[in-house]
């Protein structure tokens, strides 16, 4: 019998109608002949009551009991759908984190997957049942509880896929597939059949919301190829597999966008690799993910380092660089009211103009850019916050991305 693991966000479960809803998907699939493994969600709301929640009690609550806490909202879609499962007829069983054998490493509510031992969940397939995983969470080998951060659900789907040897991979979700920009900001913005792993990387960490790009990483490693499709309804989605030469014949796949974004600038440092190492290690102690680097020197040997991360993290990014500014004689400035804005397209590779007609476009329309990074696949420009949805809609305009394959 194929094997397939979809994955159900909180959209998706967010009410008992939708839970049936659920429900009778996977009952057909497996009146169609498959074993199913579903991962499920929290309902949609729940997570953030339960941080409400722990912040009316504590300013700061201890991360090892919010993930004591934010693991239950999982648990309670698992063993409702897993009730609505069996309501109809269908055998099912729910696991927790720690019960489907997925074992984690790093810091609390930041976990990361290390590796999974599925004997529960074979077991229960063995028995002829759909098994309903709680996403979102594992277990250190010591035994706390570990939640996986923002996505992690998409991760925990993948990575199950990939440890029970599944024949697909569904990630189920509120919009049926990846589209060309944002629908929400760009309009006439089209959905697109397939990706490369590489593609979605770029543009799941360029503010795609569609999947966390850490699913996306495991996804490529291993090798599983899956698709971004509704829950909602029965349209075909869109695929995201390896790398094959007919998509280097599109040059721009997608604009992405990421609000809430800030600028730090530690000037006057010494202009060595050394000073580079020392506020970039500061930030990763501090596990702060940062994003576009620009370095400038000048003639007397003294230099800036410039970088880009979430505004949410600006306040940790001062604390952890505040030690280094006497030693170093520096001084940090900030800037927030930012996002940045990514062209993205395996076809770059081979194909010069790219840039040019992205800042043209930007420049006819007035809008002011700020930092720059590329990669083989991505041009990424900082603008002002106020401008983003305007610069996105010119960029997918000038590449003509609402009509057809850019070649």
């Amino acid at each position: 019998m194929p094997l397939i693991v979809q994955k159900y966000g909180g959209t998706s479960v967010g009410s008992i109608d939708r839970i049936r809803n659920v429900a009778s998907r996977i009952k057909k699939l497996r009146d169609e002949g498959n074993q199913v493994v579903a991962v499920v969600s929290a309902m949609g709301g729940v997570t953030d009551k339960l941080i409400g929640m722990a912040n009316e009690l504590n300013d700061t609550p201890p991360e090892r009991e919010l993930d004591v806490l934010l693991s239950s909202g999982e648990q309670q879609s698992i063993a409702l759908l897993s009730m609505a499962l069996e309501g109809m007829g269908v055998p099912a069983a729910s696991v927790t984190g720690r019960q489907a054998g997925i074992f984690t490493t790093g810091s609390h509510t930041r976990g990361r997957i290390d590796k999974i031992e599925p004997n529960m969940v074979h077991g229960f397939l063995d028995e002829g049942r759909v098994v309903i995983v709680a996403g979102f969470q594992g277990i250190t080998e010591d035994g706390h509880i570990h939640t996986l951060g923002r996505g992690g659900s998409d991760l925990t789907a993948i990575a199950v896929a990939a440890a029970i040897n599944a024949d697909l991979c569904q990630i189920l979700t509120d919009v049926d597939g990846v589209y060309t920009s944002d629908p929400r900001v760009v309009k006439d913005a089209r959905k697109l059949p397939e990706l490369s792993y590489d593609e979605m990387l770029e543009m799941a960490s360029s503010g795609s919301k569609v999947m966390q790009s850490r699913s996306v990483e495991f996804a490529k490693k291993f090798g599983v190829v899956f698709e971004v499709r509704s829950s909602l309804n029965d349209n075909p989605g869109t695929i995201i597999t390896e790398e094959h030469p007919d998509m280097e014949a599109v040059v721009i796949r997608g604009v992405s966008i990421e609000r809430s974004q800030a600028r730090v600038t530690v000037q006057n440092i010494p202009d060595d690799a050394k000073s580079a190492a020392q506020i970039l290690g500061a930030l990763s102690e501090a596990e702060i993910n940062i994003d576009m680097i620009v370095a400038n020197s000048s003639q007397d040997g003294r230099g800036r380092l410039s970088f880009t991360m979430h505004t949410n993290d600006l306040g940790r990014a001062q604390a952890a660089l505040q030690p280094l500014l006497g030693p170093l004689n520096a001084t940090v400035e900030t800037e927030a009211g930012l996002a940045k804005l990514s062209t993205v397209g395996i076809g770059m590779r081979s194909h010069s103009g790219v840039a040019a007609k992205m800042f043209e476009a930007l420049a006819e329309a007035n809008i002011k850019t700020g930092m720059i990074s590329t990669s083989e696949i991505k041009i990424a420009v900082t603008v002002e916050e106020t401008q983003i949805e305007e610069a996105a809609r010119v960029v997918h305009t000038a590449f003509k991305l609402e009509s057809k394959p850019c070649a």
